[in-house]
């Protein structure tokens, strides 16, 4: 039997069993219905044998729709929400439910969430545990402010402390990313008592006017002043940089550039600390407050260094008197598999360590952990106070996510999923050509797509946006990242399985087999 009928026969068996999901759960059915053999063999011919892939069963009913016409959302929107276009997709998807890595729009449909809600949803949509805990707590104590001691605080303040290495044991907590590296700048200054702080170009560190200029990535500056004192040094990108090859990344999938380094020396590395330290000896004062890194860089298309940049970059900032930040915001709480943090990936010591997304699943949460030195010097610098930081809602939701993490295994699934779905999608960098690189560690992906793999230069927007669009009518959510919007972000709950996975990879096969028979034509 030839490729094509064995491709025909396995299409016509998904195409004709789709309708088999649960109907407790409903799936994308009114998009694609079982049709008679002529019709469909019509459809194959256009498509080029494509079919749905058969969506993983969910025991899960989501509940009807009774609110708002979606037309009626958009009005709104348009009269009342920010006009800056953020939305995803031509038609947005307008959401009403949501249960572990499952969510379910007006209609009901259903799609499998890999994105996360921005990295931000670790234990899954409306774990069970962390709901009666922060319904629990609602019927307690709602607010509080640290003026008053409550207990959830002390709670969440010894569990989250116990995951840190010595000596980062002084927990301050704020509500969101943008907060938490906005007080990291500040401690930083007040104990160095210098002004300049480094980051990464490509670097997201949030979005208020302080940590914007640590923030480069174009699409979020701003031509008002913002960001003083800060300075961008290169990325280390071992794939879109000018150099990195096969053995360079801490991950399963290396580049498919060629390099001919020893397997203890890394020249990209040795070039870029080059690169690191020309930007310390023109750029920044002799004396400087810091400098931030995130351990993989989200935004930017979880773009990972060399191995030992970042240790020896480290060194060099506290020569200069500064101190070492790590931006856990995407990293942190096991989504990397290997470890909790993803700074031990590195190996490193950071003096301040900001959190935030997954260590409340969604809710509105953040901290920065630090040394009793560090926090001390704060302290005599200025009255630090926050409002909503550290509410008793927040940290029982936050205890109930670490007690999750730890009793279901989350971390070690991370490990073990994350670098089965690594490999998956590798074999599509080696079957399309506009597959440029696959990367990442545990569930932090990145599928960076190009126009040819021997260029690398970014995949035209509109064809990224068709791919993407196309993932979602199949009923897969995924994220985009990248200076260009040329990377696909893959950050999916840690509670997902194989089945999820091998889901999720058919449907990217099956939008870029769609995109290569469209450039065909």
């Amino acid at each position: 039997m030839t490729p094509a009928w064995r491709h025909l026969l396995r299409a016509l068996h998904q195409q004709t069993s789709s309708h088999r999901t649960p109907k407790m759960c409903p799936s994308l059915s009114r998009e694609w219905k079982p049709r008679a053999l002529g019709a469909f063999w019509t459809s194959v011919t256009k498509l080029g044998l494509h079919t749905k892939p058969r969506m993983p069963p969910c025991d899960f009913t989501p509940e009807k729709y009774q609110s708002l016409a979606y037309e009626r959302v958009l009005e709104i929107h348009k009269q009342h929400l920010s006009p800056i276009l953020t939305a995803y997709f031509p038609k947005p998807l307008l959401l009403h439910q949501g249960h572990k890595e499952w969510l379910f729009d007006y209609e009901g449909n259903r799609y499998l969430d890999f994105f996360s809600g921005i990295v931000t949803v670790s234990v899954g949509h409306c774990h069970p545990k962390v709901n009666a805990a922060a319904q629990k707590q609602l019927g307690r104590l709602w607010h509080t402010s640290t003026l008053f001691f409550h207990p959830p605080i002390h709670e969440f303040a010894e569990k989250l402390s116990a995951l840190l290495p010595e000596p980062l044991k002084v927990i301050f907590l704020v509500n969101s990313g943008s907060e938490a590296n906005d007080l990291a700048m500040l401690m930083a200054r007040a104990h160095s008592k210098s002004t300049d702080i480094i980051s990464f170009r490509g670097g997201y560190h949030g979005g208020s006017s302080s940590t914007l200029g640590l923030t480069n990535v174009g699409s979020f500056k701003t031509e008002l002043s913002s960001g003083l004192g800060c300075q961008s040094t290169m990325c280390p990108d071992v794939f879109r940089g000018p150099w990195g090859g096969s053995h360079c990344r801490d991950s399963p999938v290396q580049t498919i550039r060629k390099c001919s380094c020893a397997p203890d020396c890394c020249q990209a590395k040795d070039q870029y600390i080059e690169q690191f330290k020309d930007t310390l000896n023109s750029s920044v004062a002799k004396s400087i407050a810091g400098f931030f890194a995130e351990p993989i860089q989200g935004v930017n298309g979880v773009v990972q260094y060399p191995k030992g940049f970042l240790k020896e970059a480290f060194e060099l900032v506290r020569e200069r008197g500064g101190l070492c930040i790590a931006d856990e915001v995407q990293t942190g709480f096991g989504r990397l598999g290997s470890h909790f943090w993803g700074f031990q990936t590195h190996g490193i010591l950071p003096d301040i360590v900001t959190m935030a997304k997954g260590i409340g699943n969604g809710f509105p949460m953040a901290a920065v952990v630090t040394t009793p030195e560090i926090a001390n010097s704060l302290a005599k610098s200025v009255l630090h106070f926050n409002t909503f930081g550290g509410n008793p809602m927040a940290c029982a939701i936050g205890s109930a996510v670490l007690e999750v993490i730890k009793e279901e295994n989350l971390q070690e699934n991370s490990q073990e999923v994350g670098t089965y779905m690594l490999q998956k999608f590798a074999e599509l960098r080696d079957e399309f050509e506009i597959v440029g690189d696959v990367r990442g560690k545990g569930l932090m992906i990145g599928i960076e797509m190009v126009k040819d793999k021997m260029s690398r230069q970014p995949l035209p927007q509109e064809e990224v946006n068709e791919i993407h669009d196309n993932c979602k009518r199949m009923g897969l959510l995924i994220g985009k990242g990248g200076i260009f919007a040329q990377t696909f972000r893959i950050a999916p709950s840690m509670c997902i399985t194989e089945p999820d996975v091998k889901f999720a990879v058919e449907v990217f096969r099956s939008a870029l087999t769609q995109h290569r028979d469209r450039r065909a034509k």
